[in-house]
């Protein structure tokens, strides 16, 4: 290829991005090289760019990567079934493969796991992160190969969807004639609904606060039964209502910053249930968590951090088959050199703009 350098965003300081060139790496037999189509952005990407999360600087952030195979060492090829020109969606988690998580099944939790976005410019070749025109794949990377016709915006999707099938349906084990409460109508907790339903869910409700009035109509367009606004009903009345007076199955925490929920999940649950905590707290002690609750109710808590293999490959299906509404949850795309923006959007920090799902496109202006 003749271009030799890639443009990318990279995060100098909390809340600085600088525009810098940096050079495209050569590839060996087990890596390859991306062109980057779409990189997703979620409340991870604000994290980073606020300084929340202890990423290393200087850094490329980007952590839902979808792109073109633009090179390819032979035994990456062959071992993940892709060749130059293929549309590839890459898992954010880098694993060893031999220790004991990875050996039991648990690459996510590899105790030597490295994640896209995170790994500082200081580690050639650094573009490991998709707030770039390029990156490089490592050898230790999934891929998943997508239908190269699906706009990029879409199949971009892969990531949070991904979550959705993992943490409200594997982690808890979500199946037909099952009740479920998702708490936050974010791009997750909307995931959520749809693979809920796709799993045969058999009441779903979801809550949200007064300013969540359209994230909550997109909830009943992707197949939520019943919406909550937080702030002007009683959600514990209201799903003790919807529920006979029993409780949900299932709760999954999708809030960010949030304390609150996780304390009132104690309630919205029934007695031998389970409740997911996936949304970020900054570390915060959660007022109100009455622990006797869980023994008396026999409540089981699962955390989850990550996506795996099953849950991408459910979420890619869902997004190549053409069933579900998608476009309904994207609302931005952006030019990589307005990442800055885009995430001030997410936040909320920019006023009379909001986004739900949004990505970066290289090169769109």
């Amino acid at each position: 290829m003749a271009q030799r350098t890639s443009l990318a965003m990279v995060q100098t300081a909390p809340r600085t991005l600088e525009a810098q060139s940096l050079p495209i790496p050569d590839i060996d037999e087990d890596s390859a090289l991306m062109r980057v189509e779409a990189c997703g952005i979620c409340g991870s990407d604000y994290e980073q760019y606020e300084g929340v999360i202890r990423a290393p600087m200087p850094a490329v952030p980007g952590h839902e990567p979808l792109g073109i195979v633009e090179a390819i060492g032979d035994r990456a090829a062959r071992r993940w079934g892709v060749n130059v020109g293929d549309r590839i969606a890459v898992e954010t988690m880098l694993s060893c493969r031999f220790c004991s998580s990875c050996l039991g099944g648990n690459y996510h939790l590899c105790d030597d796991r490295r994640i896209y976005s995170y790994i500082p410019l200081s580690d050639e070749p650094g573009l490991w992160g998709a707030y770039s025109e390029y990156m490089f794949v490592h050898g230790n990377s999934i891929v998943h190969k997508m239908d190269n016709s699906l706009p990029a915006e879409i199949a971009v999707m892969f990531n949070p969807l991904g979550a959705g099938y993992r943490w409200a349906v594997e982690v808890p084990g979500t199946g037909p004639g099952d009740t479920v409460v998702i708490l936050g109508p974010g791009q997750r907790g909307l995931a959520s609904v749809l693979a809920c339903k796709d799993a045969g869910a058999s009441k779903i409700i979801v809550t949200g606060l007064a300013a969540d009035a359209e994230k909550l109509r997109i909830a009943r367009a992707f197949g939520a039964h019943h919406t909550i606004d937080v702030e002007n009903e009683n959600a514990k009345q209201r799903i003790k209502e919807l529920t006979g007076g029993k409780g949900a199955d299932i709760v999954v925490d999708v809030t960010s910053y949030a304390v609150e929920p996780v304390a009132e999940s104690l309630s919205y649950v029934r007695s031998g249930g389970t409740i997911v905590l996936a949304g970020m707290k900054g570390y915060k002690n959660i007022p109100g968590f009455v622990s006797d609750k869980i023994m008396m109710k026999e409540i089981t808590i699962k955390g989850v951090i990550g996506v795996t293999s099953t849950g991408y490959e459910k979420a890619i299906n869902l997004i190549e088959s053409g069933i579900a509404p998608l476009a309904m949850m994207h609302t931005h795309n952006f030019d990589l050199r307005e990442a800055e923006r885009a995430i001030q959007v997410l936040a909320r920090e920019i006023p009379n703009e909001e986004s739900i799902h949004s990505c970066l496109i290289p090169g769109l202006t």
